[in-house]
């Protein structure tokens, strides 16, 4: 049996004693990053939490907040217990809002990830990466949410950072908005190009396709690891235990009907059955963020040849830190 297989095996079984003893009336706030309106994101994670719910013994409130700094502060402050976030989100969770990875979302057809893009109304001129990058000042951008992994930090370091440029100099006007936002806001042509997901991408053809059909994608990141689960690691370890417990037995434990009513949850989150997870998930997120502060080091006029040299030597061995961690890593 592989390290997966006993790791979801003794999660079944993760019942303790504490666990069993825990007050019935005990409350749990679960957080959701807006990658888009409430209005549409209730409904798909409202039969999941209600799961969660039933399973856990815990009364389940959902925490929907305007930015996914709302989801960052909630958890920092103890309003959020456990919460959805992309990579760049749980970064700023870990570091400073006490959070702890503990489960991963597997895609539904499988990927290993997800990737960011940039997208552009489908009978622009706009073609390609250089068409951006002529920064002619003639653009509206419209660029993620600041926590946002895919909508913000994959696209600023790989086509702004990499190339000395600042998007606030390149283009006519910069917004920062959802993925649902930035999206229609491309398809209605209220914006010439934005950053989006390939995620985001496969919902708005099932939500919206005529806005789909009026959208085309010019550039594809990098693969970017599966969203995190993480839960305030202040939290006692009976609910810990239960929370694991539920996550690893989603949508594979239980009767036949039992699982296929979680399978269907899960697909209408464009998720299969999660997998485990810890704060190791984060590497490739931490190698990236490096990267971008040592594309801006090279390109920051302000500093000397020594200051940045300097600097830079800082960097680059903070990054070789956090590869060396991720080489250790193993594969589950």
């Amino acid at each position: 049996m592989n390290t997966f297989f006993k790791t979801v095996a003794a999660a079944a079984l993760l019942v303790s004693a504490t666990a069993v003893a825990h007050a019935e009336d005990t409350e749990m706030n679960f957080g959701v990053i807006s990658t888009e309106s409430t209005m549409n994101l209730k409904p798909l994670w409202d039969p999941f939490l209600a799961d969660m719910a039933k399973e856990t013994g815990f009364k389940i409130n959902a925490f929907f907040a305007s930015d996914y700094a709302g989801v960052i502060e909630g958890m920092r402050f103890g309003k959020v217990q456990a919460a959805w976030f992309g990579n760049k989100s749980a970064m700023e969770a870990v570091d400073r809002a006490n959070g702890e990875i503990f489960a991963q979302s597997v895609a539904s057809d499988g990927s290993p990830g997800y990737w960011s893009l940039l997208i552009v109304p489908a009978d622009s001129k706009i073609n390609t990466l250089d068409d951006i990058l002529k920064c002619d000042g003639s653009l509206n951008f419209g660029l993620g949410d600041p926590n946002s992994t895919s909508g913000f930090l994959v696209p600023t370091t790989f086509i702004f950072a990499k190339n000395n440029i600042d998007p606030k100099t390149c283009f006519k006007t910069v917004r920062n908005a959802n993925h649902e936002t930035n999206a229609l806001a491309v398809a209605n042509g209220q914006v010439d190009v934005a950053t989006n997901n390939t995620e985001n991408m496969d919902r708005l053809k099932l939500t919206n396709p005529e806005a789909y059909k009026k959208i085309k994608i010019i550039w594809t990141s990098p693969l970017i690891p599966s969203d995190p689960i993480v839960w305030d690691k202040r939290i006692d370890q009976a609910s810990k235990d239960k929370l694991l417990r539920f996550f690893m037995t989603y949508g594979r434990v239980g009767t036949p009907d039992e699982v296929a009513h979680a399978r269907a949850v899960l697909t209408g989150l464009q998720w299969a059955p999660f997998r485990p997870s810890s704060d190791a998930q984060l590497y490739p997120i931490r190698v990236l963020q490096v990267s971008k502060q040592i594309f801006q080091t090279q390109g920051d006029t302000t500093l000397s040849d020594a200051e940045k040299a300097a600097k830079i030597k800082e960097l680059e061995a903070q990054k070789a830190e956090y590869e060396g961690l991720l080489a250790r890593v193993p594969q589950l």
